[in-house]
């Protein structure tokens, strides 16, 4: 049988890099390479800003996403080289694009996601499949999170009720019911909030080992505030994105006064709360953490606190380095339209019927 070699490559909402893998699916997942790289300061900035409203927004779209497709291709070949693997052995490349508005709940949805896949594929010279959102959206789904099909397949166990949370800029989960079903959608903001915060504070890109949480008091007025934001009252199917969860947002529910490692505690709090509020499964045994936030320990003591006694574990204990599970889903998305099997999840999107999803950009 001949490999199933796939790169997933995924820059998320925490726009703290490009995550890449070379992933063999030939029998069950195998992560066989993977590297992180980071994103220019001066292109990090300019997403940042694009992933909120502004001016000139077509024209300043235009260099910035070609830059980051050049970043893509860069991290492809890094990726291939420290693996050695020649690109022609790779069956094709996943990519989500780097999302810069998510507007599924308005009259007309819509969602965008930068990056020139015809430019990836001649860059890298191999076929890469794209635009995955769009046709779950087409068909009245949330286009998020696409995750979960992912999850299920490496994590659901028969007669086990289980979840999954992914903690990136935005967290979401994927709950695994014992009878074989999944539900799942966005719980709100994961890194993002904290990682604002502290940068703007601290001048650090997020709050290393927990540190700045650790040094804060809990503000129990404003996390009752930020919880009663309408986004906390909606049921699942429902996704969301920095363009909603941002610096201004938080700021307009401060009063100025308070201290900021206080702020910051209690973002850390607001974050495990929004999550463990949706962990609603009888007989929960286990929680696998994946994202950025499983190196968050004040994050981590939070969510087992709040979810005992269901034990609070990283995805590394079933064998998947959690800084990776992302990508991995894209690469093994890439599969999915390769076997023309359905990508998205209608439970957890909410979407009409169960879609291939993406779509093929030839070198």
């Amino acid at each position: 049988m001949l490999p199933q070699l796939y790169i997933g490559i995924m820059s998320g909402t925490s726009l703290d890099g490009i995550d890449l893998v070379l992933a063999d699916f030939t029998s069950k997942p195998n992560l066989l390479s993977r590297c992180l790289l980071p994103f220019p300061a001066s292109l990090q900035r300019e997403l940042r800003s694009l992933a909120e409203p502004g001016d000139n927004e077509v024209e300043r779209i235009g260099p910035v996403e070609y830059q980051l497709t050049e970043c893509y291709a860069a991290g492809v070949k890094q990726l291939l080289q420290h693996a050695n693997y020649q690109p022609e052995l790779i069956s094709a490349v996943g990519c989500h694009g780097q999302t810069i508005r998510h507007r599924p709940s308005q009259a007309q949805p819509f969602t965008m996601q930068l990056g020139n896949m015809h430019l990836l594929a001649a860059l890298t010279g191999i076929r890469v499949i794209a635009d995955f959102r769009r046709k779950d959206m087409a068909y009245g789904g949330q286009g998020a999170p696409l995750v979960p099909a992912f999850h299920q397949a490496f994590f659901a166990r028969a007669g086990q009720n289980r979840a999954v949370v992914n903690i990136g800029g935005i967290a979401n989960i994927s709950l695994l019911h014992a009878n074989g079903s999944i539900t799942g959608y966005d719980t709100g903001p994961g890194n993002c909030l904290m990682d604002d915060w502290v940068s703007l504070h601290r001048q650090q890109p997020y709050d290393k080992d927990g540190v700045f949480s650790a040094e804060g008091k809990l503000l129990p007025r404003l996390l009752q505030q930020l919880l009663s934001d309408p986004f906390f009252q909606q049921r699942g199917p429902k996704s969301t994105g920095r363009e909603y969860f941002h610096l201004p947002w938080l700021q307009q529910q401060l009063t100025g006064q308070e201290a900021p490692a206080d702020v910051q505690r209690t973002l850390c709090r607001f974050t495990a709360l929004s999550i463990a509020n949706e962990l609603q499964l009888p007989n929960l045994s286990e929680v696998f953490v994946c994202g950025g936030g499983v190196h968050h320990p004040v994050l981590m003591a939070d969510l087992q606190q709040l979810l005992t006694p269901a034990k609070v574990k990283s995805s590394s204990s079933e064998g998947l380095d959690p800084d990776w599970v992302e990508a991995m889903a894209f690469a093994w998305l890439a599969q999915a339209f390769d076997q023309q099997r359905p990508g998205n999840v209608p439970a957890v999107t909410g979407a009409r019927k169960a879609c291939v999803l993406g779509i093929e950009y030839r070198p």
